[in-house]
């Protein structure tokens, strides 16, 4: 099976290492895992013009999966919007048809006292958020800026979305809601908006296919003062791209940091791209204070979702929980008398466990 990693920028080839470390590591005791490098965001860019190369996409497309790191800084800016990084992430998005963005929220117990939260409002959180990754006002057309008839610049973006998209990313929730604790949330502003009402127009009759899933429906807003009020009250939550995009960010929070958030991007037969939700942080770059845990964590969701090597994913967050208890901490998760560490040893300590774990 053939991995592409795109390591992309700032902190992205720092904590990629440390996954490439333990795919090493677990091809060392038996996987047969290809790995193949290629420049990829703001690296595409300065090697080849492109934020997506044409050699990066063939490999991405033939890969049976891409392990990503984040990619932008401020030294790409002033680019033109075709040639910025962030545009290398949504082509790619787009070109594999990953329509589907998994991003679980899941507070390790060592580390209820580091979340944002009271330790009792948070323990045990254990959250699924489906995020549709194709469509919506990232992608809707017409977009531009235009001068009105007072003379001044206006811009504008198109949220679109047709049924065949909500379709599909709400069978992928019901589906999940099944495999958990048969809860659905699908978050919207229907009140609002015509692509949310034809959301939950969607929605409810993909329900009927799913009577054992208890469907529930929020205001996006309301859903963002949920998720800090009683984040236990979800289980799998599911909405649109720039909702999505939020409120992922603000659940990632509830875990410690967003360093300890993994995601996946699926396609409608499983082949996946895998990313930390968080960004390129380029202001750390190279200091080795980065987590690379939710890119640990992301190699994780890889080998079950795609590869099917439910044993490998368990071993890896068996490890990554392990160290949690053995007290590691980067900078992000520190808490007071825990063993603060770097990018690097924190890798290796992650390797170690796998090492003598298991």
């Amino acid at each position: 099976m053939k991995i592409a990693i795109l390591a992309g920028d700032g902190i992205g080839p720092e904590i990629i290492a440390q996954a490439v470390q333990v795919l090493e590591l677990l091809n060392a005791d038996g996987l047969k895992l290809e790995l193949e490098d290629a420049a990829y965001g703001g690296a595409g860019y300065d090697a080849h013009g492109d934020p997506l190369p044409e050699a990066t996409l063939r490999l991405a497309r033939a890969a049976d999966a891409v392990l990503c790191g984040a990619v932008g800084g401020p030294q790409y800016d002033a680019l033109p919007r075709e040639k910025r990084p962030e545009q290398g992430l949504l082509r790619i998005r787009k070109e594999l048809g990953l329509f589907a963005n998994l991003r679980p929220a899941l507070l390790f117990e060592e580390l209820a006292s580091a979340s944002s939260l009271k330790p009792e409002l948070v323990a045990g959180l254990d959250i699924l958020i489906l995020r549709e990754l194709t469509g919506d006002i990232y992608f809707g057309e017409p977009r531009g800026r235009r001068t009105n008839a007072r003379g001044e610049r206006e811009s504008f973006d198109t949220m679109l979305y047709s049924e065949s998209e909500i379709r599909r990313i709400a069978e992928v929730a019901f589906k999940a809601a099944v495999k958990r604790r048969k809860k659905l949330c699908s978050v919207d502003k229907e009140n609002v908006l015509e692509t949310s009402r034809l959301w939950r127009e969607v929605v409810k009759d993909v329900a009927k296919n799913y009577p054992q899933v208890e469907l529930s429906h929020m205001y996006v807003d309301n859903a963002a003062m949920q998720l800090v009020r009683m984040p236990k009250q979800f289980d799998v939550i599911v909405t649109g791209n720039i909702f999505g995009d939020i409120l992922s960010d603000e659940a990632s929070m509830l875990t410690g940091s967003i360093g300890m958030l993994p995601s996946a991007s699926l396609d409608s037969n499983n082949k996946g791209l895998y990313e930390p939700a968080h960004g390129s942080a380029p202001d750390i770059a190279g200091k080795d204070i980065a987590n690379p845990l939710a890119t640990i964590l992301s190699v994780a969701m890889m080998l079950r979702y795609t590869l099917n090597l439910e044993q490998a994913a368990v071993r890896i967050e068996t490890a990554v929980k392990k160290v949690l208890a053995e007290g590691y901490r980067t900078a992000d998760i520190y808490q007071p008398h825990m063993r603060r560490v770097g990018t690097r040893e924190m890798g290796a300590a992650v390797l170690n466990a796998l090492k003598h774990g298991l």
